[in-house]
């Protein structure tokens, strides 16, 4: 007898993302007629250490087609997953990576995996009648995340005109979702407005973000803070910074390098400099201070930081339970940024994020800088309750899709809905004691 969660065709496209680049869009169909679809990002700074996507090399698109995973899913992998339930998520995805049969996903590519798991995710979703948020966290799934906004892009994000990856805005004093993007809204225009009265060229980066005209790193600092007072809030209160430094960008071996600056730091210095920021600056959050191959350095940083700020692995921890668990033995970071595509399973992104909450790490789910209007890591962060959430700026229909979508759902839910707000940073924008 055929389960009617079970899967009876998976079907998989060419599509393109933010950057006009090749990328997988999967749907999965299921036996009771019911389906869902999903489309896979690409980031741009990537960890060595992350679930490799397939591209088919060549000329043809700079070598960054994705055919052969489209192959993959409509072939080997359909043949694989069929009759499979959609809503037994945990065996669907081991099939997958069983059948990959390597540990980053070279064979079939991740993003052919993930493509999958996650729109047989949204099929088992359709079947249970419940959008995908309530059944993956059910009831309970009522917290809507403190959303991370880009306000000045940077890093490979805008063609390393300034070193530092992202500067963003959190907003500790909200009193809602809503409010919140109503409140990044007034500092992005006001960004914008102090970037023209300074006559310098008004474009956006990769993920929306103002293009960065500054002599300094630290000056980009300087106006977001101008920005978030033009905007008529108090910085460090109502609205805080968050950074993503993306060091493992610029530094190797413990040795970093400032373009922008024109001078090099070991880790040492590069602490120092960051830890001068923290007491200048309203910063609440810092991501992957150090590189991902400088692990003694993030102890460090965490050690002088940890208890006040958010210190968060993105490329240090690739949304790995199992370098989770290194990092928290040795005192590293104490959150992790939550990119499924970094593990190419829905299953093993929920696996960290399992592991982090049981050592008190805080939990971000996270967007790509290549991006497309699908809504998924929306529906992941509230149904997996992680509080947080990183889409990229208030710039992009690729990224307002997903700012929208949580709007949505914030009212679906009514009287119900939680805004994880000062739960995250406190009122102040410190990180609250575990």
């Amino acid at each position: 007898m055929t389960l009617p969660s079970a899967i009876r065709s998976v079907h998989a496209r060419r599509v393109w993302d933010s950057r006009g680049r090749p990328t997988v869009e999967a749907e999965v169909a299921l036996h009771d007629g019911s389906a869902g679809s999903a489309i896979v990002p690409a980031g741009a700074s990537k960890g060595t250490r992350e679930a490799l996507e397939l591209r088919d090399g060549g000329d043809r698109f700079g070598g960054l087609d994705v055919q052969c995973a489209v192959a993959h899913v409509n072939g080997e992998i359909a043949r694989a997953v069929q009759g499979l339930a959609a809503d037994d998520q945990a065996t669907l995805d081991a099939r997958l990576v069983a059948l990959d049969g390597t540990p980053t996903k070279a064979r079939l590519g991740a993003n052919a995996t993930l493509a999958v798991s996650m729109a047989a995710a949204h099929a088992a979703a359709a079947a249970h009648g419940v959008p995908l948020y309530q059944y993956l966290g059910g009831a309970d799934a009522a917290l809507l995340p403190m959303p991370q906004i880009q306000i000045f892009g940077g890093g490979a994000h805008a063609g390393r005109r300034v070193d530092i990856q992202d500067f963003m805005v959190v907003c500790p004093g909200a009193g809602s979702f809503a409010q919140a993007l109503e409140w990044t809204a007034e500092v992005y225009r006001h960004a914008g407005l102090l970037m023209r009265a300074r006559g310098a060229l008004v474009g956006v980066a990769d993920e929306g973000g103002w293009w960065p005209a500054f002599d300094t790193n630290e000056m980009a600092l300087e106006a977001l803070v101008s920005a978030i007072e033009r905007a008529g809030f108090v910085p460090g209160e109502q609205v805080a910074i968050a950074l993503d430094i993306a060091a493992s960008d610029f530094g190797r071996g413990g040795r970093y390098t400032l373009g922008l600056e024109r001078r090099e730091l070991d880790s040492d210095g590069l602490i120092e400099l960051l830890l001068r920021w923290c007491e200048r600056f309203p910063i609440a959050s810092i991501e992957d201070p150090l590189g991902e191959d400088d692990a003694p350095g993030f102890t460090r940083f965490t050690a002088a930081v940890g208890h006040r700020l958010q210190v968060v692995g993105d490329d240090f921890l690739v949304s790995s339970a199992a370098l989770v668990g290194e990092a928290a033995a040795a005192g590293a970071a104490n959150a992790v940024l939550l990119k499924p595509n970094q593990r190419g399973t829905l299953t093993e992104t929920l696996q960290c994020w399992d592991a982090a909450r049981a050592l008190g790490y805080a939990g971000i789910v996270s967007a790509r800088s290549g991006e497309t209007e699908d809504t998924t890591i929306v529906h992941l962060a509230i149904g997996w309750q992680a509080g947080q959430l990183k889409v990229g700026s208030f710039a992009r229909g690729e990224r307002m899709a997903k700012w929208n979508e949580a709007l949505r759902i914030e009212e679906r839910l009514g009287a119900r809905a939680r805004f994880a707000g000062a739960a995250v940073f406190g009122r102040n924008g410190a990180r609250p004691p575990v």
